[in-house]
């Protein structure tokens, strides 16, 4: 299916009036693909394989910022560090202080976003509020300088009840608000909140999101990984 040119456009009209970002979500899709948006002048991309993302990394242009968007176990982190430009989803403190290391290793500061747990399903991924909190405040006593936390995101439930999704919305929007002030001085500013996907980007972007990461819209349906 060729890229959808015409959606990627007016889905960048509708983010620029509301000053969010759009992440393409490129999983799977051919190197072609991905040129096809560079070319439109598209930098920000989302893989959620740790292979797939360095494979790709060396092949297309060294200015397309590359967000990791996917569950990553700690023992990949080291792959990416010296390139990714931000890492979604961190929903350990085990992980976030395996990024500031092998950021440090790398010689620079790793960005990263705490991925929060709004869904309904058990099987999604993410800090709770206490939680989140937590880490918050163990990042200030430890000093870590290698990794910066400039967010959160999360996911909502997978619903077509799209009050459910809104509420969810409501509640990760509340959350940012009443913690991004936890963090040092060094770790500020803490200003993206990354929400919203293909199926549910419009009503992240009525609740306040500045990041939304879409793939299915631009790219059709993804292949499923072997």
């Amino acid at each position: 299916m060729p890229v959808n040119t015409a959606k990627y456009k007016s889905i960048i009209n509708e983010l620029a009036d509301k000053q969010a970002i759009l992440v393409a979500v490129s999983k799977t899709k051919p190197v072609e693909d991905i040129f096809e948006l560079y070319n439109l002048g598209h930098r920000d991309f989302g893989e959620n394989y740790v292979q797939e993302l360095v494979d790709k990394s060396v092949i297309l242009p060294a200015d397309i910022r590359w967000h990791f968007i996917g569950h990553l176990q700690s023992n990949k982190v080291k792959y990416i560090a010296p390139f990714v430009h931000l890492i979604h989803g961190v929903d350990s403190f085990k992980l976030l202080k395996e990024i500031s290391k092998q950021g440090e290793k790398a010689g620079r500061r790793i960005d990263c976003l705490l991925q929060v747990h709004i869904a309904q399903e058990e099987s999604k991924f993410g800090f709770n509020e206490e939680e989140l909190i937590l880490a918050m405040d163990q990042v200030n006593s430890l000093n870590m300088t290698h990794v910066r936390i400039c967010g959160l995101m999360g996911m909502a439930s997978f619903t077509t009840d799209m009050n459910v999704v809104r509420t969810e919305f409501k509640q990760l929007k509340k959350i940012f608000e009443d913690t991004r002030t936890r963090l040092p001085v060094s770790q500020h500013p803490m200003e993206i909140l990354s929400m919203g996907m293909s199926s549910d980007y419009k009503i992240a972007l009525d609740e306040g999101t500045t990041m939304v990461r879409i793939g299915s819209l631009l790219f059709g349906e993804r292949e499923k990984k072997g």
